[in-house]
């Protein structure tokens, strides 16, 4: 680099998603590089993000999210044009959007001719039944001026989508915090989830159709037959999106399992301190969704020594290989169920724990700022050239 840069990070929420770590981890791995890095996110509750950025962060004050999600984008799409409307709140090197809406922002900043160009990662494409949505999404990747994804998979849906050529920089796992060392916590924090003894399988991301926590639930419900002290934890699930139909169909479905449903837990956000406690207090991660745009859990479980059960299916058949993780059909609630079943054989899993640490090991968030610095060499502002 000919010398360390200003970047502006864009995330959508300071919440705990897969696409805000990436953003808060990556922004603290360019800072450690040498650049400067300023990291943004609209923050409804006038709190700053889940986890302290090792860099300057900025929580846009915002109002509430409107309940529909058209208006709701819309409205996050202006706050975010005014704040960068004024000067004093621009003269950056990068502008760096890691979602669709600011994305859109800075499309419009663009088109205004306040900014110059911006940098777009695209974590995965989501299929929206409102057109107008649909058409945001597709503008926030149409007119940017670089591109990055998370996994293969995502570069080759773009260049088919769009024409477009994005790089791959992946993503990392934060060693330090996510290990397989107790810290003496484990057992205050199963006490204070109401979490009993047996067996515990642990979901992240909540209860969304993507993350196919119904089909989960059914698999659970067989596992319960021959395994009735197990539990199934799901934890997370913090989205601006509306996934209240499904959600709906959810606890209609747990309903019907009667007094087992004591067996299942949702927890809701977890306080990000305790997450590699809640790691380590499970059996397996359960991570069997029908689109991701890498899986971030997959590598936290993995570094925290847990065995993951995960779908067959790409991103994760390109960074995992057959004996690092115990694979099921996503789409098969018998797959599922068996895959949970193997979890619990402790001589099979045995291995996939050593494997799963060293796999982990190797995915380290300064490489991924590494792969950023040549896209941003490329699309920096001519002022600061």
């Amino acid at each position: 680099m000919k010398r360390p840069l200003r970047i502006a990070m864009l995330a959508h929420s300071t919440n705990p998603r897969g696409g805000v770590v990436h953003a808060i981890q990556l922004s603290g791995a360019l800072v450690e590089l040498g650049h400067e890095v300023v990291l943004h996110a609209p923050g409804a509750k006038g709190e700053g993000f889940f986890r302290a950025p090792k860099c300057e962060a900025r929580a846009l004050s915002v109002g509430p999210a409107p309940a529909d999600t058209f208006a709701m984008v819309e409205q996050r799409v202006k706050d975010y044009v005014a704040h960068f409307s004024l000067a004093q709140h621009r003269g950056f090197d990068v502008y760096h959007a890691q979602d669709g809406i600011s994305g859109n922002a800075l499309a419009t900043l663009k088109g205004r001719g306040l900014i110059g160009g911006f940098v777009r990662t695209v974590h995965h494409i989501d299929d929206f039944a409102d057109e107008r949505i649909a058409r945001l999404q597709a503008r926030a990747v149409r007119e940017a001026d670089a591109w990055l994804t998370v996994s293969a998979l995502w570069r080759d849906r773009l260049a088919e989508a769009f024409g477009i050529g994005a790089a791959v920089c992946g993503n990392g796992v934060d060693s330090d915090r996510f290990r397989p060392d107790p810290d003496g916590l484990e057992g205050d924090l199963r006490a204070r989830l109401g979490i009993r003894p047996g067996p515990v399988f642990v979901c992240v991301g909540g209860v969304e159709e993507r993350k196919n926590t119904l089909n989960v639930l059914d698999a659970f419900a067989r596992l319960l037959a021959f395994r009735p002290d197990a539990k199934l934890v799901i934890a997370g699930g913090a989205s601006l999106l509306d996934h209240g139909e499904y959600q709906r169909g959810f606890r209609s479905r747990r309903a019907g399992m009667g007094e087992a449903a004591a067996s299942t837990r949702l927890l809701g956000v977890v306080a990000d301190n305790d997450m590699p406690r809640l790691y380590r207090l499970a059996s397996a991660l359960v991570f069997a969704s029908i689109k991701e745009g890498f899986g971030l859990c997959v590598l936290e479980a993995m570094a925290s020594g847990v065995p993951v059960v995960v779908s067959a299916i790409e991103p994760f058949t390109s960074y995992l290989s057959a004996p690092d993780a115990i694979w099921c059909d996503p789409f098969s609630v018998r797959s599922i169920a068996e895959a949970m079943a193997l979890a619990l054989d402790q001589e099979f899993v045995a291995p996939l724990r050593r494997r799963g640490r060293a796999l982990a090991a190797r995915f380290d968030w300064r490489s991924v700022a590494r792969a950023h610095e040549p896209v941003y060499q490329r699309v920096r502002e001519p002022a600061h050239a």
